[in-house]
Parts: structure tokens; sequence; C-alpha cells
């Protein structure tokens, strides 16, 4: 009933047009082309005024009443850079906005059709034509400088202490791995990848057709999927790739994004600045997830294409970490050696796999390269 009122009012309106724009041609033709044409010019001439007033009021209006609820504050720090630089844009073309707009309506009012004033035609001048393009460009320039700089800062060397995380897309989720306790991720290639037991293609066995052979760093890697856990106030990086086609990985509460390619790793890092947990607070929604989205279109189900970041404290993260086990004992349970009855006479019996041991060695504070772990 709705949809048809509305196409009704649609075509009303379209007919009441109709009607005063025939009503106009009778009149022009009644009071005389020329003088018509000139009762028109006035009477737009007005209503250029009264839409620069409406137009402004509103874009304040807007402003005033949506300008806050658009996104809540960057929830990373060097999310604050980008919202920096949308702030300078939006104050730059702002101002540009208001004196182009006012100067548009305002000289559509003031040099209207007049029996008083000659047209003056005005083809061409050097000295403004050099203004409006070189002010321009300089102004546009130093917003690329800007943005060069903090792009290059996001992707390049993270810090030291920077916790390290494998993200890889595929049609249509999210696969993450973290390097085990020997701070290392394993080596992979993706004529191994088996969607049932081994997502990500880890070379977990020698492989003569391949020419590969087992790398023992993958043993302890462990993988989840689409539920990415961090650190508050601790520097993340995360090394971006794609098990299929191009995706994007889209932190839209951290203000950053970036590609993930078959074949290319690309990288990205940042610094959380709220867990979960305050940002729920913050928002007042309980149902606050961080969310990683897909922004690049990658197939029919882009659409479903959703992670998850939970971003908590030091000691919850490392108590989640210790509860997890390596993706190799999920694809080779016979093999962990947890699972594995004592040999006779009390002696722990050895893994069917040597390459598959584990040391349970503490480990040191890892460099741009490794993970951090306090898992013992």
């Amino acid at each position: 009933m709705s949809t048809f009122f509305i196409i009704a009012v649609l075509i009303l309106l379209f007919v009441v047009i109709f009607q005063i724009a025939k009503a106009s041609e009778y009149v022009a033709i009644l009071k005389g082309e020329e003088k018509s044409r000139k009762q028109n010019n006035k009477i737009n001439g007005f209503l250029m005024i009264a839409f620069l007033v409406l137009g402004l009021v509103g874009v304040y209006y807007c402003h005033e009443i949506l300008g806050g609820r658009v996104l809540h504050e960057s929830a990373s720090k060097e999310g604050e850079k980008v919202d920096e630089m949308l702030h300078i844009t939006l104050a730059v073309t702002g101002i540009v906005f208001i004196i182009t707009q006012i100067l548009l309506f305002w000289f559509a009012y003031k040099y209207q059709e007049s029996d008083k004033r000659k047209v003056f035609f005005f083809p061409h001048n050097n000295t403004m034509e050099v203004v409006w393009t070189v002010v321009p460009a300089i102004v546009l320039s130093i917003l690329v400088v800007i943005g060069l700089r903090n792009w290059f800062i996001f992707t390049g060397d993270a810090p030291k202490d920077a916790l390290i995380v494998e993200v890889t897309g595929k049609q249509f989720g999210w696969i993450f791995r973290y390097p085990g306790k020997d701070n290392q991720f394993g080596k992979k290639y993706f004529r191994n990848i088996d969607p049932s037991n081994n997502n990500l293609g880890l070379i977990w066995a020698d492989n003569k057709e391949l020419n590969q052979k087992a790398d023992p760093a993958t043993f302890d890697d462990i993988v989840a999927d689409n539920t990415m856990y961090v650190i508050k106030n601790r520097p993340v990086k995360l090394i971006i790739g794609s098990r299929d086609v191009i995706h994007d990985v889209g932190l839209p509460h951290f203000r950053l994004k970036m590609d993930a390619v078959p074949g290319i790793p690309t990288t990205l890092w940042f610094t959380p600045k709220f867990t979960t947990a305050e940002m729920k607070e913050k928002t007042g929604n309980s149902n606050f997830q961080y969310e990683i989205a897909c922004d690049q279109v990658c197939g029919a189900g882009h659409y479903s294409m959703k992670g998850v970041i939970e971003v908590v404290e030091e000691d919850e993260y490392y108590a989640w970490i210790a509860k997890q086990k390596p993706y190799y004992y999920g694809a080779f349970p016979e093999k962990d050696p947890s699972a594995t009855p004592p040999a006779p006479g009390g002696a722990p019996s050895s893994s069917p796999d040597s390459a598959a041991k584990v040391t349970t060695a503490s480990v040191t504070p890892m460099s741009s390269g490794n993970q951090n772990s306090k898992l013992k």
C-alpha cells in the first residue's frame, strides 16, 4: 500500500510540474516573450539568494547533527593520523566550498539581466588562470605529502616489540596465524592447501615431487579462523596475503586498510588504544565488535566476509594463546605429545614424527620479525 501511495504522489508531482510549465508558456505568449523572460530572470535571481541561505543553513545543521555520529574516535594511535588528514582536507575543501558557493549564487543575483547594464565579455585573464591553477596545485601537493608520510609509517617497519599476526583472505573468510614457541612462522606452499586439514598449505612433510622438505617451524604455528586476538597498547604487525583472489583487509575502527594479494605479501601495523570491552562501554553497544571487512569485491559471498578483532589486555591474550593447540596437532591428533600415553616403565614415549617435537623452553622477546611470547 505504501509503495502504491509513493508512486501515486510522484505521478501527481510530475503532472503538477508539467501543468505549471505549460501555464508559463501561455503567460509568456500573452505578456510577450521578452517581458516574461525578464520577469523570470528576476525571480530566478531572488531564488538563488534563497537557495544560498537555505543551503548553507542545511550544511551547518547536518554538520551539527551528524558530525559526531558518523564514526567514533580512532581506536588506534596510527588511525589518529588518518583522522587528522581527514579534518585538514575537510577544512580546506569546506572553506573553498563556502567561498565558491557564495560567489556562484551571489553573482547569479547581482548580475542578472538589466536594461541599465551592458554585457561585459571577459574571455581570458592570465593572472587569474595562474592563481587558480598554482594555488590548488600547491595545496593538493601538501595534502599528498602528508598522506604519503603517514602511508610510509603504517607500511614501514613496525616497532621491535610488535605482535606479529599473519592474515590470509579466502572466499569468504579470514585465517589468522600466530608463530608458536619457536617465534617463527613455518613455510607454506599453495599446492599443499587442503581445505579439510591444511587451510594455509603449511609444509608438514617431505614431498619429492615438489622438492620440499618438512619445515619444523610449522609444527607449533597456531591458526584461528575469523577471530584475531591482539593486545591493547601494543603494536601489532599484520602480514597480509590471499589464498585465491584479491581481497582487502579493511579496519574501519582503526582507520586503516590494505590489499590482500595472492602471492604478494603486504604489511600493515597499528597500535590498538581500547579493548573490546572498553569500546562496548564507550559506544553504549553491548554487541560491539572490531570488524575486519573485505573492502574489495571478491565474489558472490563478498557481503558475508567479516572477521572479528578481539582487543584484550596482555594477561588475557597470553591466557588465550596458552589454550591454543598448534594447527599441526589439529590435523594429526595422534602426534600430539600431550595425547600420547606414556611408554612402558613410566618413561614418556617419543612423538611418532620427530620433526613434530616442539620445544617448551621459555622464549625471549622477539625482534621485528618474530613473535614476542610469554608462553612457558
